[in-house]
């Protein structure tokens, strides 16, 4: 079987440091990636951070999308929260606009959203959540993507509201047989052998769908591929992916929006 998306970029988690405190390799990531989810400050980033990444990507030629997120700089993002409808979209559209600012300050343009962490995870699993990010997104800008998981609530909100919509897998994560990601306290739910991720990637947009840990293939189109560079072979993984989509003719280049 062949690809059913032959044009993929790889995206990144980036800006994601905060004052004195550093995480991850940006300027690595963004010679490797075509598309920037920057921190917006509510789990990690500051305005400086956020500026800082914002130029260094637009120099780079790629990319730039807000990563919004519960407000939980002391979990990362990575605490469940509750939160009423109307707060969390406004905080969604206070994070995004912060971006968008930082961007037109840099005469760029923001290309995509991309909800973070806790957010994101129950965000793909519950329909209603899913709803309130895509209309947060929606009153915002009508005509900004959401990078999202395949196979996802998010997903599926997005095509019912009609926002745009770009569909994402990762590299380092396995798969359930219902298209949610495995916990990650469950061994075997994080890759990370760069190998490994590698052929996971390939078997995926070989498949032309989502390949689960239980075998099955959930056919979907496949935009883009999330590369996470907080890991001990994160680069490496995203080098080797790079050179094994380009090598096959299917990276998308990398420009800015």
């Amino acid at each position: 079987m062949t690809p059913r998306t032959l044009c993929v970029d790889l995206n990144a988690d980036l800006g994601e440091s905060f004052g004195a405190w550093t995480m991850g390799d940006d300027e690595a990531l963004l010679a490797i990636v075509g598309r920037a989810n920057v921190a917006c400050g509510f789990h990690a980033g500051d305005p400086l951070v956020m500026r800082r990444t914002v130029r260094r990507a637009r120099e780079r030629g790629v990319a730039i999308g807000a990563h919004p997120s519960f407000p939980d700089l002391q979990g990362f993002g990575r605490r469940r929260m509750e939160m009423e409808p109307e707060e969390l979209q406004a905080l969604l559209i206070y994070q995004i606009g912060a971006l968008a600012g930082v961007c037109r300050a840099e005469g760029v343009r923001l290309a995509h959203v991309k909800p973070h962490g806790a957010l994101n995870n129950m965000a793909c699993a519950d329909e209603a959540l899913a709803r309130t990010v895509v209309q947060a997104v929606r009153a915002y800008d009508p005509a900004l993507p959401l990078l999202a998981p395949a196979c996802s609530a998010l997903e599926r909100a997005a095509l019912a509201l009609g926002q745009p919509l770009l569909r994402e897998v990762f590299a380092d994560r396995a798969y359930q047989d219902d298209g949610q990601l495995v916990p990650r306290r469950q061994p075997g739910a994080v890759l990370h052998d760069p190998d490994e991720a590698v052929a996971h990637v390939l078997a995926m947009l070989q498949a032309g769908g989502l390949v689960t840990r239980g075998g099955r293939v959930l056919p979907t189109p496949i935009d883009s591929v999330c590369v996470h560079g907080d890991g001990p072979q994160a680069l490496q993984t995203a080098r080797r992916l790079r050179a094994a989509l380009a090598q096959r003719g299917w990276l998308a280049p990398a420009a800015v929006a």
